[in-house]
């Protein structure tokens, strides 16, 4: 026999977005304040950029971003994993809710595609630049020439 399903309206789907938006994002907070206070080489540069968390608050997805780029994401993601323990104690203490979300840790990508699509576009520009001064330097030297 199938279960009926209680139906959410809009502003309870509202309401629980913003509790979750309001939550990751008090829970970057925390994160980043730990963060500065551990001694850890591996982890100098690294800055948090977001935590998405679900809404039971079972699972917490770190995403990171560092100076290191690429080459460097998987020894602080061993350097986080290491300390995933003692943030999630400081999360209890600090935020004072029923459940800690367990944390995973991930390089936040939006940042690295936002820096290839900006070198895209110089290279386009310095490109278009160089066909203009091309261009402008042929219509010059024919306007030269006809001139003699």
């Amino acid at each position: 026999m199938a279960r009926n399903r209680r139906r959410t309206t809009d502003s309870q789907d509202r309401r629980r977005h913003e509790r979750t938006a309001r939550l990751s994002e008090t829970l970057r907070e925390v994160i980043a304040d730990e963060l500065a206070k551990l001694d850890d080489d591996r982890l100098t540069m690294v800055t948090i950029t977001a935590v998405d968390v679900d809404s039971e608050m079972n699972r917490g997805i770190v995403y990171f971003d560092s100076l290191h780029g690429a080459e460097g994401d998987a020894k602080i993601v061993d350097a986080l994993g290491e300390y995933r323990k003692r943030l999630q104690h400081e999360i209890a203490v600090q935020v004072k809710s029923r459940r800690t979300p367990v944390l995973q840790f991930k390089p936040d990508e939006t940042m690295r595609a936002a820096a290839r699509i900006d070198a895209v576009l110089r290279e386009d520009a310095a490109r278009r630049a160089a066909q203009s001064g091309t261009a402008a330097t042929s219509d010059s030297d024919s306007a030269n020439s006809s001139a003699e």
